[in-house]
């Protein structure tokens, strides 16, 4: 069964729209229910929404330090899920978090809170393929589309299984480390995502080095979209707050129109 999540990117790509998915930091600042709602005014598809851990393994410094600004504010998952229960922006929203948090709350919990909460869809980062059944049929039943990565490095026979797991969209990594603002698109994140728009009709967004307007625009021209992280946590750590944000966005969203 296909998701709003999913729904909602197939329904961009017939109308020949390429996605922007701007990632922000549950918990950082007063402001960051503002903040997803200008990114969605500003062109956002969709929203992923950061539930603060204490060891972020995939992400970088700039969502590190985001998270522990966060964290030290008294950010817990149930606090970014309540709130998110008031936000009604007319997208899709996912949550990225690892698999600690959701184990810790009970995966039929985190689940159910979820989608209680308007959340479509979960991002566990650090849970592989083949550990994931638990989690997956959990959320399967409750209504939360699993978004599962892929690493440039994977195999072919690895991709077509990740790419069978998957709800919501393949989230093609777009290069090898963790999360961070990068002067160039790595090549890697054009082969990535060729590979899996060749075996799978699920909308592919590439994530991990997107860092600016051109760079979206480029990798866009063989993925349905991007995932954009860093570079938006930047501008509100830099406080430029929901105003940045929605510049931004809308950049974005303007070279990926253009």
């Amino acid at each position: 069964m296909i998701g709003a999540f999913e729904t909602a990117l197939r329904s961009a790509r017939s109308a020949d729209r390429k996605v922007v998915v701007p990632y922000i930091t549950g918990g950082l600042g007063d402001d960051w229910l503002d903040a997803v709602r200008a990114a969605v005014d500003a062109g956002a598809d969709a929203v992923e929404i950061g539930i603060p851990f204490s060891d972020p393994v995939m992400d970088g410094p700039t969502i590190q330090a985001a998270s522990d600004l966060a964290l030290r504010a008294g950010t817990t998952p149930v606090s970014v899920f309540a709130q998110l229960r008031h936000v009604d922006v007319g997208v899709p929203l996912a949550v990225m978090t690892y698999y600690n948090i959701a184990h810790h709350m009970g995966l039929e919990r985190f689940a159910s809170t979820a989608v209680d909460s308007g959340v479509a869809g979960a991002i566990l980062p650090d849970v592989p393929l083949e550990e994931s059944e638990p989690w997956c049929d959990v959320a399967d039943r409750v209504g939360v589309e699993t978004i599962m990565l892929a690493a440039p490095t994977a195999d072919d026979d690895r991709l077509a299984r990740i790419v069978a797991r998957a709800r919501g969209f393949v989230y093609a990594v777009g290069l090898l480390g963790v999360t961070g603002v990068r002067d160039h698109l790595a090549a890697s994140s054009l082969e990535i995502a060729g590979r899996l728009k060749a075996i799978t009709d699920k909308p592919v967004l590439v994530g991990v080095g997107v860092s600016t307007p051109l760079q979206a625009a480029e990798v866009s021209t063989v993925a349905d979209g991007v995932v954009v992280g860093s570079a938006v946590v930047q501008r509100l750590l830099d406080g430029e707050g929901p105003t940045g944000v929605g510049e931004f966005i809308g950049a974005v969203r303007a070279a990926l129109d253009a």
